[in-house]
């Protein structure tokens, strides 16, 4: 019963942020999923609806990386995401949680991201 009331919880956050938060081609959206295992983030420009670049922890790279635990591969996304946006001319995102609370592998997103270059 308390995993129905978690989910429901996140779905409302998420409501709540996504009224507030949108992204242009000046200033696309850093979307955040996190499910048990990995960590997936896309940088997209809703006024298109495309996605601009993307990056996951199912990457070879960090798959293969077995002395790295969840919080260490999800700052490293943030990294690998940043590189990529850097690359498509992108050099400031709107930040969305996806209903997350900002707290461990979600702020490392963040956190690897801003290393990387990214001003969110």
């Amino acid at each position: 019963m308390a995993n129905k009331t978690k989910f429901a919880a996140r779905k409302r956050r998420h409501v709540r942020v996504r009224k507030n938060v949108s992204g242009s081609a000046a200033r696309p959206r850093l979307s955040v999923f996190r499910s048990t295992k990995h960590m997936f983030v896309q940088v997209i420009d809703d006024t298109q609806g495309n996605t601009l670049a993307s990056a996951s922890t199912l990457e070879a790279e960090l798959r293969s990386a077995t002395d790295m635990d969840k919080t260490a591969k999800a700052k490293r996304v943030g990294e690998l995401i940043a590189e990529r946006a850097q690359a498509a001319g992108i050099e400031s995102v709107v930040f969305d949680r996806g209903g997350n609370k900002y707290h461990g592998r979600v702020a490392a997103v963040a956190e690897g991201a801003r290393e990387g270059g990214l001003a969110l």
